[in-house]
C-alpha cells in the first residue's frame, strides 16, 4: 500500500496520524512512532511511512498535509539541509515535528569532534554486509570437508589439502570476509570428485605443510581423541605419501599452492585474500 492510500484510509477512519518520514527506507522512524503510540492505550493511531524524501518540495508537501490532517511528523532525515527545511516549514505551519536522529548526530559531533557522513541508508548497507557474511558462513559449513561436491562450482574459493592443513578454520575465517569457501580433503585412497577438476584453477588453493610439522599436529589430535599416537594417521612415512599425492593433484590442476607450515590461519587467509583480489576480474 502506498503512503498516499494509507493517508486516505486514515482520514476516512478518523484516526490520529503520525507521519514516519525518512530520506531512506523509513523503518527506524516508523518503529519509533509505533513504540511511542504503544504507550497510549486509550487511542488508536495510524502510522504512515513516507520514505525516500529527496528534496525540499517533497518535505514541504508532507508538512502541509500534516497541517491539514492535524498530524504529527517524526523523521530520521540525515541530510542537514532537509532537516533544516522540515524544522522551518513545520514551525511556519504550526506542525509538531520530532527529529529522531539529528540530536544524536549533533551530540556525537560535539563530544568527539567527529563529522557524520550524512548519507541516508547506510544502516541497510551494513545489514546487507551482515547477511552476505552469514550466507558465506552457512556455505562453508554446508560444503566443509568435501561433504557435497555440487557446491564446488558455486564457491569463490576451493581449498584442497590433506587432513589437518587448516582447511576448515581457513574456510570459516574467509567466510567472515564474505567469501564462499568449499574445501576438499585429499586422501590417496579416495579419488577427488570430478567437480573439482571443472573449477577454474585460479579459484583453487592447494595447502601443503612440512611433514614433521604435520606429524606433531596429528599426534596431538590423536591424543585429544584418546587414541594411541602411533597410528598410521600420524606416521611420517604415511604423511609423506599423502603429501606427495596431494602435490600431484595440485600440479595437475595448476592451482596456487601455499605452504601453511608455521603460519597462523590469519596469515594464510591474508595471502588467499590478496590472491583472490588479484584474480577477481577473471
Amino acid at each position: 500500500m502506498t503512503w498516499q492510500k494509507a493517508k486516505e484510509e486514515s482520514i476516512i477512519a478518523n484516526l490520529p496520524i503520525i507521519y514516519a518520514v525518512s530520506d531512506s527506507i523509513g523503518e527506524t522512524s516508523e518503529a519509533v512512532a509505533k513504540a511511542t503510540i504503544s504507550q497510549f492505550v486509550q487511542e488508536k493511531f495510524d502510522v504512515i511511512r513516507v520514505p525516500y524524501l529527496k528534496d525540499a518540495e517533497q518535505v514541504q508537501a508532507i508538512v502541509k498535509e500534516a497541517r491539514e490532517n492535524n498530524a504529527v511528523i517524526c523523521h530520521t532525515i540525515v541530510s542537514p539541509e532537509l532537516r533544516e527545511t522540515i524544522a522551518r516549514t513545520a514551525k511556519e505551519n504550526n506542525v509538531e515535528v520530532v527529529d529522531i536522529i539529528g540530536p544524536v548526530l549533533q551530540a556525537i559531533q560535539k563530544t568527539y569532534g567527529l563529522m557524520p557522513k550524512n548519507q541516508p541508508g547506510l544502516i541497510h548497507a551494513l545489514d546487507h554486509e551482515y547477511f552476505k557474511r552469514v550466507e558465506a558462513i552457512e556455505f562453508a559449513v554446508k560444503y566443509d570437508d568435501g561433504k557435497n561436491p555440487w557446491g564446488l562450482s558455486k564457491a569463490d574459493i576451493v581449498l584442497i589439502g590433506v587432513s589437518r592443513t587448516s582447511k576448515t578454520p581457513l574456510s570459516m575465517y574467509l567466510a567472515h570476509k564474505q567469501l564462499k569457501v568449499a574445501n576438499v580433503p585429499l586422501v590417496p585412497e579416495i579419488t577427488p570428485p570430478e567437480e573439482l577438476f571443472r573449477v577454474p584453477p585460479h579459484k583453487i588453493i592447494g595447502l601443503l605443510i612440512d611433514p614433521y610439522k604435520l606429524n606433531e599436529i596429528r599426534v596431538e589430535r590423536l591424543k585429544t581423541m584418546g587414541l594411541a599416537d602411533d597410528a598410521s594417521y600420524a606416521d611420517v612415512k604415511r604423511i609423506n605419501e599423502e603429501l606427495e599425492y596431494a602435490r600431484g593433484i595440485m600440479l595437475r590442476i595448476h592451482c596456487k599452492i601455499i605452504n601453511v607450515s608455521n603460519r597462523a590461519v590469519e596469515e594464510t587467509a591474508g595471502m588467499i585474500l590478496e590472491y583472490a583480489a588479484k584474480n577477481s576480474t577473471r
